[in-house]
């Protein structure tokens, strides 16, 4: 039996087929300190400039909160410039709580320990730059926001 020509490249072609549409990026860890509870989960957001301080970032999980460090992976982070926004879900519902002025009534923590005083972080405060190789952030939940 004789192969056609172009079934006989299908087979030194399909690893680069493979590789192609395998996915692209590292992990990101983030290292979240400050859990005070047991309580609902840890929700990481890693967000490019366009989605930061939105609830629709590309990358996101939550994971159970550990008393004192919860540590959470996002995995396939393709390079480029983004910031890490953080909660304490602890009554998982997916969102976060907001009191008066929409403060938040949950913890929160963004990268690079990014200063909230009375408003959210600056992007450029909260940026960090994210390579090829697999990466860990660490940062602290606040309740204060003064």
């Amino acid at each position: 039996m004789t192969m056609r020509p172009a079934a006989c490249a299908l087979p030194m072609f399909l690893p680069l087929l493979l590789a192609a549409s395998a996915p692209t990026g590292a992990p990101v860890e983030v290292e979240v300190g400050n859990v005070t509870s047991t309580q609902g989960g840890v929700h990481v957001d890693i967000c490019p400039q366009a989605q930061f301080l939105t609830s629709d970032c590309p990358y996101f999980t939550t994971v159970p909160a550990k008393l004192g460090t919860t540590v959470v992976v996002i995995a396939n982070v393709p390079p480029g410039r983004y910031a890490a926004q953080v909660f304490h879900d602890r009554n998982s519902n997916g969102k976060i709580d907001r009191g008066l002025f929409g403060i938040p009534k949950e913890p929160v923590g963004f990268s690079n320990d990014a200063p909230i005083h009375m408003a959210p972080p600056r992007w450029d405060a909260a940026m960090f730059v994210h390579g090829t190789a697999p990466q860990r952030i660490a940062l602290k939940l606040r309740t204060s926001f003064l």
